[in-house]
């Protein structure tokens, strides 16, 4: 495992028709995308003293967080990952996780982490235990993502950012979720060693800055 490079982009609805063209022509689809696209659903964990969202507020360059993570609302492909973040550079693990264990967490029996031998889940087990990490909020939202194999490149756009606001309830499908007021589209590019040039011309945008947006974040402005 090796930290990958990571840059995000805040970018408009315009800039999202832009970038989707170009990226066709030049990238392929990931082959979990249906049509080109699939919805994510995250729980995210914090402890009692909110302490990531703290550090991401804050700009702590050396921070970590977990999530439960759920595609295109299918319960057949559930994940608990890790994300690392050393200030430009990200690390990502994960377990994957039956409905009935990521139940089990969500409302606190978590015991039969402890008998684990996937380091993620006795990571996530020790964090609960040690810091009170316990479920914070749902964000739900759609991402296209594409590949390009040399430097191992991933670049995905985000949209339709919705937050759970108090619902916590991670696989009750008549949990609500409302959209994020003026949440803008996300650009992420992730890579190895190096970025091609022809995915750095691919995303060039005029007066488009590396931004900090982070959707768990702005989930939790509706507390």
């Amino acid at each position: 495992m090796q930290f990958r490079h990571e840059v995000k982009h805040e970018i408009s609805k315009g800039d999202l028709l832009i970038l989707r063209q170009r990226l066709r022509a030049v990238m392929k689809p990931d082959c979990h995308a249906v049509n080109g696209r699939y919805e994510i659903r995250s729980l995210y964990f914090d402890n009692l003293d909110d302490k990531a969202l703290r550090e991401k507020l804050d700009g702590i360059i050396i921070r970590e967080k977990y999530r439960i993570r759920l595609y295109n609302n299918d319960p057949s492909i559930i994940h608990v990952e890790r994300k690392f973040k050393h200030g430009g550079l990200g690390l990502k693990t994960s377990a994957s996780l039956t409905p009935e264990q990521a139940q089990a967490i969500v409302c606190g029996n978590v015991e039969w982490m402890s008998r684990s031998t996937n380091e993620v889940l006795l990571g996530f087990y020790t964090r609960i235990r040690n810091e009170g990490l316990r479920p914070k909020v749902i964000v739900d939202y759609i991402r296209e993502p594409f590949v390009f194999a040399p430097g191992n490149v991933r670049v995905t756009l985000d949209y339709g950012i919705r937050t759970g606001m108090n619902c916590t309830n991670f696989l009750n499908p008549d949990c609500i979720t409302v959209p994020i007021q003026n949440s803008p589209c996300i650009l992420e590019v992730k890579w190895d060693s190096y970025l091609p040039d022809v995915i750095l011309d691919a995303i060039q945008l005029n007066g488009r800055h590396s931004a900090a947006f982070s959707k768990y974040a702005a989930s939790r402005m509706y507390d």
